[in-house]
């Protein structure tokens, strides 16, 4: 599983970071030296950023938006092959998506500054992890995020990116909404049931407004925010 989806939505933003999730700088060469130096290496090949790229470029056409690509050109050999190779799939497989191209600095400045503007993301491991949990605060927080694992074959995994609280265990008071959402990605990228995705995203929207949690200022436990849910797919 080499694509980590990280979608992020609110008002006015809708944009998804498509993340390569099993190379770069957490999967190089890394280690010590004799003189004491502590390393860590960012390699990328040719197939590894192809069908990732791919991957970015189905989803900006599956929307019938824009891909960005974001790298950090002016510094890091592995992003000019990043650029290079995003930049030839683009001409040769995908002349129907735009695409543009931004660092990865000045773009974390777009996410805070101007999230309306961005539709899909294409980054390497690292950026994707820190870009997508910027997008993530701004949508709400973590709490809210999901995220889908893609690979060639097979469903996928599908998980919030919010992790474990044992500190609020058995209090009933954890928001669902990421779990949620990672089962309406488990609908869509899995299962292929789209209409049913859409579905679940829009009740679970429509709740976190009529009954937000705890941690969003609101009064609903677990179960309330569930039943909420519920209503509006029953509805």
């Amino acid at each position: 599983m080499y694509a980590n989806l990280r979608p992020a939505r609110a008002e006015g933003i809708d944009l998804v970071v498509v993340r390569e999730l099993v190379g770069g700088l957490y999967f190089g060469a890394k280690g010590t030296r004799d003189d004491g130096t502590w390393f860590d290496t960012c390699e990328y090949t040719r197939p590894e950023v192809e069908r990732i790229a791919r991957c970015g470029f189905a989803i900006a056409r599956e929307r019938g938006g824009r891909l960005t690509s974001v790298d950090k050109v002016n510094v890091l050999h592995t992003s000019r092959l990043w650029r290079d190779v995003v930049t030839e799939l683009g001409v040769e497989e995908y002349p129907d998506v735009p695409l543009d191209h931004a660092l990865v600095d000045s773009f974390a400045m777009t996410i805070v500054n101007a999230p309306e503007t961005i539709d899909v993301v294409l980054t390497e491991n690292t950026f994707g992890d820190i870009l997508s949990d910027v997008a993530a605060a701004m949508t709400g927080g973590l709490g809210l995020a999901a995220s889908a694992s893609l690979g060639d074959e097979g469903p996928g995994l599908f998980e919030p990116v919010h992790g474990s609280a044992p500190q609020i265990a058995g209090q009933g008071i954890a928001n669902p909404a990421g779990m949620l959402r990672s089962t309406a990605l488990l609908l869509r990228y899995g299962l292929g049931l789209e209409d049913e995705a859409v579905a679940l995203e829009r009740a679970v929207d429509g709740a976190l407004r009529a009954a937000p949690t705890l941690d969003l200022g609101g009064s609903s436990g677990t179960r309330e925010m569930g039943d909420a849910v519920l209503r509006r797919l029953a509805a």
